[in-house]
């Protein structure tokens, strides 16, 4: 049995310890998982890793019924299982049983909807126009630069806002840290390095090593939530619609790449996706897309 101490606190926070070093989880699924540990314990009460090492699926089922009390919908209860089992999981290891199997229980079913991408001029002209409709100059080649990553490189708008000024200058590759600190290489466009290249040249923050490449109004790490909002409101005025978000220019990246000819395998290296069975719901994309195309081409549709 471990020596780590059981009371709340220290569960809690070996537990956070437990995913963002030991498996290397992002900040925001630490933040996630800790949460759903710190309601199990509040409804248990007193618990330390003996008790939490015995719970069974009744008390998992009885605690997502409470969640589900909440309102919450089938994804976000799923998501909350999993947090559970791992948790549980967790304790056991902590509680000395690492060998018995954690509770059996099968989540909710979830219709997996298929990405909706955007077209090419889409992206670009919605790169343009939060440029155009920033406060200020570097602030709006800031944003156009950083959706050009997406779109231009397949990133996720974390892994581009966590890159620092050590990637400068930029070559026609860049190296990027994913999920689980995965890395991976992937291609730059020149039209990507121009974007970067003209941010850089107007941002008024100094570009030391290790700072961010990506800045704030006032210096700091640029936060997600800037670049969602830029993006909302550049869709409206471009009649796009609201699933023109920043991470659709990624699935946008992946589906136009596709129907270019890229295969499943290169197209999964530049995603970064651990399995191929993530990459393989953009072959469904692609099929609707020509599908959508034939709808509206075909003669005899037309009639």
């Amino acid at each position: 049995m471990t020596s780590l101490g059981s009371s709340r606190a220290d569960i809690l926070e070996a537990w956070g310890n437990h995913l963002a070093q030991g498996r290397r989880r992002s900040p925001h699924t630490v933040r996630a998982y800790v949460s759903t540990a710190a309601r199990l314990l509040d409804d248990i009460g007193d618990a330390d890793w003996a008790i939490l090492a015995r719970l069974d699926s009744t008390a998992l089922r009885s605690q997502l019924a409470h969640r589900r009390s909440d309102g919450i919908g089938n994804v976000s209860a799923a998501r909350e299982l999993s947090a559970l089992k791992s948790f549980i999981a967790f304790a056991r290891q902590q509680a000395g049983l690492p060998d018995q199997a954690p509770p059996r229980m099968r989540g909710p079913r979830i219709k997996k909807g298929l990405p909706r991408p955007i077209t090419p001029d889409e992206a670009v002209g919605l790169a343009a126009m939060v440029d155009s409709n920033a406060t200020e100059p570097w602030i709006g080649a800031r944003d156009r630069a950083v959706l050009l990553l997406l779109y231009g490189a397949g990133l996720r708008i974390a892994e581009a806002l966590s890159l620092t000024c050590a990637v400068l200058p930029l070559g026609e590759v860049l190296t990027v840290t994913g999920k689980g600190g995965k890395q991976r290489v992937v291609p730059l466009l020149p039209i990507v390095r121009d974007g970067v290249a003209a941010y850089l040249g107007l941002c008024p923050w100094p570009m030391s090593r290790n700072a961010p490449l990506f800045r704030g109004a006032k210096g700091g790490p640029l936060a997600p939530g800037l670049v969602q909002k830029a993006v909302a409101r550049a869709r409206t005025v471009l009649g796009l619609p609201t699933t023109a978000t920043p991470h659709a220019l990624r699935h946008s990246f992946a589906t136009h790449l596709l129907g270019a000819g890229a295969d499943l395998r290169s197209l999964q290296e530049l995603l970064g996706h651990a399995s191929l069975g993530s990459t393989q719901i953009y072959t469904k994309v692609d099929a609707a897309l020509l599908l959508d195309v034939y709808r509206h081409a075909h003669p005899r549709e037309r009639d």
